[in-house]
């Protein structure tokens, strides 16, 4: 598989500066010396510095002049080539050394004493207890950054386009790889191997991604009874004739990702099969064809609920719609009925926040699931200036997705 020369597999650095512009705009708005983050995923999409949040806290904090961080002495020389972070402050490890007391010591440092953080303290993440920032300095919570994730910039949605055109070659290889006898489990490390090393074969130094262990590509599935449960598991269980299959995949690229699902059957198909397969592919054409900016969230969702109910379905579905995606495998906004509702009763979102705009990239993957199995596809597709484009493309009918 080959990549085109001018391809670009990591987010330019402008990116970063764009966004920690943004970030200063929004607090030169308020009373606050500073915003701070102690989530890695905000930390990593302000300036490109990824790393393994574990029971050791790190802060980032941004003032009107300074970017400065605070991270366990076993990060700092990952950290030092970071252009965005102006100052790097550590500590030895928790909780021998007092990670917040040392956030504290970098705040006084910059003449911090009211911050607008993503919370009051290090979140309890791996055992960690320790005390939260207000007992040092004022502390507001802000989720800026949260929001920021909503609309993708084109660099972002061609980092996810390229992911999804990886997740579509690591499914060909899970599906080259499933026969009846076979294990899902190995089934699934065949594919992705095959299609982590296509990536790496085919891009070499030019792939980027903020990965430890895990290969660059991802495919796998669950079978038989576990596909009637929404997040069934892969179950230790050879594949047998007329096995129906929900599957998975994805690829890691500069930390983003797509989704690809598809709904397979191992050999024959039966009428019942067939039937549901039908009425979910139905569904799922219903979503994208109802998308676009300026379309509710909820409207999509809903669409599709009045599909169901004129089918008599609505007691065999479980979730809505789909979910925004990026950085994060569920981010919001949801394309959920309920979404208009939420940013009403949310006084920082407006009626703005109700409606897909530009940049915003979702899973579209309504559901059905009886006693016997499940049926979801699921495709990654972007909200355009004049409509959507579908960034996932493995085919959809019923003849492509059979195994035989």
């Amino acid at each position: 598989m080959s990549a085109p020369a001018d391809l670009s597999t990591e987010l330019p650095a402008s990116e970063y500066d764009d966004r920690l512009k943004a970030v200063r705009e929004r607090l030169a708005e308020t009373d606050a010396d500073a915003a701070g983050w102690f989530g890695a995923t905000s930390i990593g999409y302000l300036t490109g510095f990824g790393h393994i949040q574990t029971e050791r806290p790190a802060m980032l904090a941004v003032t009107e002049e300074t970017v400065a961080i605070t991270v366990p002495r076993l990060e700092r020389e990952r950290i030092a080539d970071n252009d965005h972070i102006d100052r790097v402050h550590t500590y030895f490890d928790y909780p021998q050394g007092r990670p917040i007391e040392t956030i504290a010591g970098m705040l006084s440092e910059l003449d911090v004493t009211t911050v607008l953080a993503d919370g009051e303290g290090a979140p309890g993440v791996m055992g960690y207890e320790g005390p939260p920032l207000t007992e040092y300095v004022d502390v507001d919570t802000q989720s800026w950054v949260d929001r920021m994730r909503w609309a993708k910039s084109d660099a972002e949605i061609d980092l996810i386009r390229e992911s999804a055109r990886w997740g579509n070659l690591a499914h060909r290889y899970l599906a080259d790889e499933t026969e009846p006898g076979t294990h899902p489990a190995t089934v699934s490390q065949r594919a992705s191997l095959r299609a982590s090393r296509a990536i790496l074969d085919t891009l070499g130094d030019r792939y980027v991604a903020t990965v430890r262990g895990d290969g660059p590509a991802h495919a796998g599935f669950i079978s038989g009874p576990q596909t009637r449960l929404p997040h069934g598991h892969t179950a230790n269980r050879r594949l047998e004739q007329g096995d129906v299959l929900i599957t998975g995949a994805s690829a890691n690229v500069d930390g983003y990702f797509s989704e690809l699902e598809r709904t397979m059957f191992v050999g024959e198909v039966s009428d019942e099969d067939e039937h549901y397969f039908e009425l979910m592919l139905e569904a799922q054409r219903i979503a994208i064809e109802e998308m676009g900016p300026g379309v509710e969230l909820a409207a999509v969702d809903d669409a599709v609920w009045s599909y169901f109910e004129e089918q008599g379905i609505t007691d065999l579905a479980q979730h809505h719609v789909g979910h925004n995606i990026g950085m994060g495998a569920h981010e919001p906004p949801y394309i959920d009925r309920g979404w208009g509702t939420h940013c009403e009763e949310r006084d920082s979102r407006d009626a703005a926040d109700a409606v897909m705009e530009p940049g915003h990239v979702y899973t579209i993957e309504p559901g059905i699931y009886t006693d016997n199995a499940g049926y979801r596809h699921s495709d990654t597709v972007a909200v355009t200036e004049d409509g959507t484009e579908q960034l996932t493309y493995f085919p959809r009918n019923l003849e492509a997705n059979v195994i035989r």
